[in-house]
């Protein structure tokens, strides 16, 4: 896991060196052991290194043993021993014992086609001198990050987008369209970002740029059978049997590694599996790490201590308490490097500083299941709404929402009627490709009330949603209900949020390098093709998962109901403890500088909050998207290359 940069144009040869090494540097904290630069005419690369594999000979860039061709590459190639030993059946002859080199030997002999055999995170650039090209990828489910923009006739390219303000003639600005697309979907649609004329290379895809410009093409696509073939009868002991074996090997080939592995438990069923399958794969135990909280309606400290206790792992907590999100925010944003809407980040950000400080570098966790095993409430929420759907005016059908909560209790006391207007039955078509996600798009769009309006005049015409509609595979129409929901988290929210700013961006602000077994991308196709009742079953969510695992767990893990991953949001800014910041980002001469939002409503919600009045989804929302927007704005609006035009 690590960072790179580079260029594919002109530019002075005798600043090029100087130019990837600022650059480099502005994501050191990618990779804090080494970093190093190749420059040949028109072209450059930039590696900052985090040193997992390969400890002593991997250094990047690195070039095949001809010097034709270069790569910087950021993640890991998990197969990297079995392709490196078919390589050498073939002739192949090795110089490192580094998993970077098998790319470049997959590339001599396969070219572009070499991504099909790759099992990892990876993303990567290889500059290929004969053919005066660069080639890049990403891996299939979007775990590492590839940016990528022009600048006077230039393309440059980075892991993180602040590398491109070491660039001369670039300026940062905020996408309005994306802004609203974050206000609408939680993240922006790839391979748009927060920035303008900023781009990235989407998941499952893969880039070639050269003189006559840039060609992307997907070299995978997430896919599901057509509704009817996947309600085809399977043994479902022999599933789970399956499943096991891949998920155990996923695990296995994750541990791979020069250096300790540890593992996330935050006392859920999903990092709860892995770090089971990890420990006895661990030399001298296991170790975990956990966030706890003060607030008793986020921790879960009870689940994390006993798993921790049932596979004997090696347990270290960080507490998140009142003023702790608040103290790390600013540099939160800047490291997810766009808005976000939820705090969540921020105790992720946390605890990979606890694990950096315990001198781990790499860290398993459980992040996908609920994806690829149909795991989130919107899942269960989805079946029942089409169920209140298909008899309108029932006044016993819209009871069933009450099961999906158990951990909020005011849902318990509510109506039917209540209930089903909060939750959207029969608000919306049932062909309605969006159906699933109508009900999270509207409420997280009502906090667009807080633009200002000169911004919703200019997007008066755009729909986020009608263009997340737009770009779904022809093929979506033939799938099960479920598997469109499916679809919708992993191809959008689970790369665009989920993966970057709680994954990537959060662990790698420290170093850590992710791993993340339920993503291996045998055990995605292998789930997509099991039929939804298994994943699924009635309310219970990821029911083969469970049945595959049971002998792992505690039953007071194993059977718990999902309780997602939530951080106190609003409330951790106000109070005792509001951090002067908070003052400045908000004033109203801040917020009619930024030009985003209305300065009226602005300073009525943050009075509301400062009053603890706040509880709601919207306002929480609208909270800390506007805070999130203007932190961005202070950390990246205008900033332009502090590197001289003559540099």
């Amino acid at each position: 896991m690590c960072g790179f940069v580079g260029y594919l144009g002109n530019v002075e040869p005798a600043a090029a060196e100087q130019l990837l090494r600022r650059m480099t540097g502005s994501i050191a904290h990618r990779g804090p052991d080494e970093q190093g630069v190749f420059v040949c005419p028109s072209a450059g690369l930039g590696h900052a290194r985090l040193s997992v594999v390969g400890l002593g000979d991997g250094q990047q860039p690195m070039a095949n043993a001809s010097g034709d061709l270069h790569i910087a590459f950021n993640g890991e190639i998990f197969n990297y021993v079995e392709l490196r030993d078919e390589l050498k059946a073939r002739g192949r002859r090795f110089r490192t014992g580094s998993d970077t080199e098998v790319i470049l030997h997959l590339y001599e002999e396969m070219g572009s086609d070499c991504v099909d055999l790759m099992n990892g995170d990876f993303a990567f650039a290889i500059w290929d001198a004969p053919r005066q090209r660069m080639f890049f990828a990403r891996d299939r489910m979007g775990v590492r990050p590839l940016f990528y923009t022009e600048v006077r006739g230039t393309l440059y390219f980075a892991s993180e987008v602040k590398a491109f303000a070491r660039v001369p003639g670039f300026t940062a600005e905020l996408d309005e369209i994306a802004l609203d697309q974050i206000f609408t979907l939680w993240a922006p649609i790839a391979p748009r970002t927060a920035f303008k004329n900023v781009y990235e290379l989407e998941p499952g895809h893969m880039m070639i740029a050269d003189k006559g410009g840039l060609v992307t093409r997907p070299y995978w696509q997430l896919d599901f059978p057509d509704a009817e073939a996947s309600r085809a009868p399977r043994d479902e002991r022999q599933a789970a049997e399956e499943l096991r074996e891949l998920l155990t090997d996923a695990t296995r080939i994750r541990m791979r590694a020069d250096v300790t592995v540890g593992s996330y438990l935050s006392g859920g069923l999903d990092s709860s599996i892995v770090s089971a399958l990890a420990a006895p794969m661990a030399t001298g135990g296991l170790r975990t790490f956990s966030v706890t909280f003060d607030s008793a309606e986020h921790d879960e400290s009870e689940f994390q201590e006993e798993m921790a206790l049932a596979i004997g792992s090696h347990h270290s907590a960080v507490n998140v308490g009142p003023g702790d999100i608040a103290s790390i925010f600013p540099e939160v944003i800047k490291s997810t490097e766009r808005p976000v809407i939820r705090t969540a980040p921020a105790p992720l950000y946390q605890l990979s500083g606890l694990v950096r400080a315990k001198g781990i570098k790499v860290v398993l966790t459980g992040e996908g299941a609920d994806e690829v095993f149909a795991g989130y409430d919107i899942f269960k929420e989805t079946l029942v709404r089409r169920f209140c759907d298909r008899q309108p005016g029932s006044a016993s059908r819209p009871h069933l929402f009450r099961k999906l909560y158990p951990y909020l209790p005011g849902l318990q006391k509510q109506s039917a009627s209540y209930l089903a207007a909060f939750f959207g039955a029969g608000k919306d078509s049932l062909d309605d490709p969006l159906y699933s996600h109508r009900p999270r798009m509207r409420n997280t769009a009502a906090a667009k009330l807080f633009f200002s309006g000169d911004l919703r005049a200019k997007l008066a015409s755009y729909d986020a949603a009608a263009e997340l509609a737009s770009q779904l595979p022809e093929r979506f129409a033939r799938w099960h209900p479920l598997h469109q929901a499916q679809y919708l988290e992993s191809r959008y929210l689970l790369p665009g949020y989920i993966l970057s700013s709680q994954g990537d961006r959060m662990s790698m602000a420290h170093g850590i390098e992710g791993r993340f077994p339920f993503l291996d991308h045998r055990l995605v196709e292998f789930a997509s093709r099991l039929a939804p009742g298994m994943k699924l079953k009635g309310l219970v969510e990821k029911h083969i998962l469970r049945e595959a695992t049971k002998d792992l767990l505690p039953p007071s893990i194993g059977n718990r109901t999902k309780q997602p991953y939530r951080a106190p949001d609003s409330q951790s800014f106000v109070g005792a403890g509001e951090q002067p910041w908070l003052r400045d980002a908000m004033s109203a001469e801040a917020i009619a500088d930024s030009g985003f939002f209305d300065v009226s409503t602005v300073r009525k919600l943050t009075e509301k909050c400062r009053q603890q009045a706040v509880s709601g989804f919207r306002d929480n929302a609208a909270f800390v998207g506007i805070l999130s927007t203007q932190l961005w704005n202070r950390s990246f609006a205008g900033s332009r290359s502090d590197v001289t035009e003559a540099a």
